[in-house]
């Protein structure tokens, strides 16, 4: 699958706002587009963060929403977003153990590589960074999404609930070092976001 994502910071008091265009009228924009597959919105309400992202069933399908979707965004993310970026990447690995749920965690890792090192990256992640993570308590689902021409990556690891994201930092952090050694990556951000919510179909 492909994926969309929107990194939007503003004020803090008028998330709120934005959560609840997108939940309702943004939602329902994509639901209407051919080959979505699902979205997630997670926020960081102290700093003032808004993630968002929208998964698509091919490259294609990904790219002729993006009109729409870029006339329509401005106006959802009013009056919060005084900063946007748009960023696509192609979803190489996709690890759900259970349904993520409003209120969880998601734990992001931004990554720069070679982009000569793309799968490299994915067979590392794959094989020995998932199976560190899934036996993380309160572990949802895992991903690891690329941009092979730029050489940029988003490792995304949700939990239940936010004990459990508190929990697995030091576990995650030792599979995160071990990772990136193996994969010849540079780890170049971390944060974390409370799940408001996100649902993605295989089919």
């Amino acid at each position: 699958m492909f994926v969309r994502t929107v990194y939007a910071t503003g004020d803090p008091t008028k998330v709120d706002t934005a959560i609840r265009a997108l939940n309702s009228q943004g939602r329902d924009l994509l639901e209407e587009r051919p080959g979505y597959r699902g979205a997630g919105i997670f926020v960081d309400r102290e700093l003032g963060k808004l993630l968002t992202a929208s998964w698509w069933q091919s490259e294609e399908a990904r790219r002729n929403s993006d009109q729409v979707m870029r006339e329509r965004r401005g106006g959802l993310l009013e009056p919060f977003a005084a900063t946007t970026a748009v960023e696509n990447y192609e979803a190489v690995v996709v690890h759900q153990v259970r349904q993520p749920e409003a209120g969880g965690g998601l734990r992001l890792t931004r990554l720069e590589f070679d982009p000569m090192d793309a799968d490299l990256l994915t067979e590392t992640f794959r094989a020995s960074v998932v199976p560190r993570l899934d036996s993380l308590a309160g572990l949802a689902r895992t991903s690891l999404l690329v941009d092979r021409e730029r050489g940029r990556g988003l490792v995304g690891a949700l939990f239940t609930d936010r004990q459990a994201l508190s929990a697995s930092r030091g576990a995650q952090a030792s599979a995160r070092h071990e990772g990136a050694a193996k994969a010849h990556v540079t780890v170049i951000g971390l944060e974390e976001f409370e799940v408001v919510y996100t649902e993605v179909r295989s089919n």
